[in-house]
């Protein structure tokens, strides 16, 4: 028997209990069998059996044991793990505290459900009725396969510097192709040195390890994931090459051009931090044609300028134009990055 979530197929649940350290291992040899059997890769199983020993270890640490569930789901084009914690403990009174590294109400290290966090696609938790308690529900989907594939459709350009030359660049830079979609962004860490460069990467590797997801769930596990760092501002663009279709996600200081489109371009930035207070980005669709050109860059360039300051690179490769802007609007006293993004050049 399956249940139905929105668009997402849930089918009949593998009960596992948890009241042992004994049970702990199990629970992990069972969920990688069961991510096996959906399909997932050998080092995506390993990843959900990790997923199993934290939450099964938080069952033995903050409850007198509990329950989990593993669920085949399904969603159109897509198949996955949904992966449910129950307990009768005193539950957790904020979640997003709770998935900071380093926090703890139990003595340990603290890592659990940060761990959990950086490895599904979804977490969710809410309170149980009667007799009380606390369900988790963690939502992981098989990722289409990138091996092989190559930049054949779309050409990008990024350059980058860190603030007055030094080791540490606080800026990020995401660039991600899978079947005929695509995802890029740049990625703003608060400050420059090395908390700034922390941030930044921390939200880049959360991004790149969930990239097919959608913009507003990778800005709500990035923010999570960022908790325990200065915070970043970032911009995503996911191009759905198949639809002609441009979508954009931003919170903070990151300007965005779209150049070549018949439509006027209107972006407005959604202010706040990714990791402090983590506001639901401002997200806009936009066609995507052959003349189209996306330029994303940090406020380590000044953001008062005009295409046409640039004509002498305007059919240029993407990376000869990133480096020309960054050259031609670039500042040495903040960290600086600039993408590009065009159709591949005949």
């Amino acid at each position: 028997m399956a249940a139905e979530l929105g668009d997402t197929k849930v089918m009949e649940p593998v009960l596992l209990g948890v009241y042992t350290s004994a049970d702990v291992l199990l629970a992990a040899k069972s969920a990688s069998r069961f991510a096996d059997s959906l399909g997932f890769s050998p080092a995506e199983c390993e990843e959900l059996a990790l997923v199993l020993t934290e939450l099964s270890t938080n069952l033995l640490k903050h409850a007198p044991g509990g329950a989990l569930r593993l669920s085949r789901i399904e969603a159109p084009g897509r198949v996955g793990i949904q992966i449910e914690s129950d307990d009768t403990g005193p539950g957790i009174p904020d979640l997003e505290q709770a998935i900071v590294d380093g926090y703890s109400t139990a003595g340990s290290l603290g890592t659990g459900l940060g761990t959990v966090n950086r490895l599904v696609d979804e977490l969710a938790a809410c309170s149980r009725p009667q007799p009380g308690g606390l369900r988790l529900i963690c939502q992981r989907w098989i990722r289409p396969r990138t091996n092989g594939l190559r930049m054949v459709d779309l050409a990008c350009g990024v350059a980058t510097r860190s603030y007055r030359l030094l080791p540490e660049n606080g800026d990020a830079f995401i660039v991600k192709q899978w079947e005929r979609h695509a995802l890029v962004g740049v990625i703003d860490g608060l400050g420059h040195g090395q908390f700034a460069q922390r941030a930044a990467q921390t939200a880049r590797q959360y991004i790149e390890h969930h990239y097919d997801q959608p913009l507003e769930s990778l800005f709500r596990g990035a923010g999570r994931a960022c908790r325990a760092t200065r915070g970043v501002v970032m911009a995503l663009g996911h191009l759905d090459l198949d639809r002609h279709k441009l979508t954009l996600a931003s919170v903070g200081d990151i300007e965005v051009r779209l150049i070549g489109n018949p439509e006027r371009f209107n972006f407005i930035v959604k202010r706040g931090i990714v990791g402090l207070n983590t506001p639901n980005p401002v997200s806009s669709e936009h066609s995507w044609t052959s003349d189209s050109l996306l330029i994303m860059h940090s406020d380590g360039l000044r953001t008062k300028w005009t295409w046409d300051e640039f004509s002498d690179v305007a059919g240029a490769a993407p990376q000869v134009i990133a480096k020309r802007l960054l050259e031609g609007l670039g500042r040495l006293d903040d960290d600086a990055t600039v993408l590009v993004v065009r159709n591949s050049l005949p």
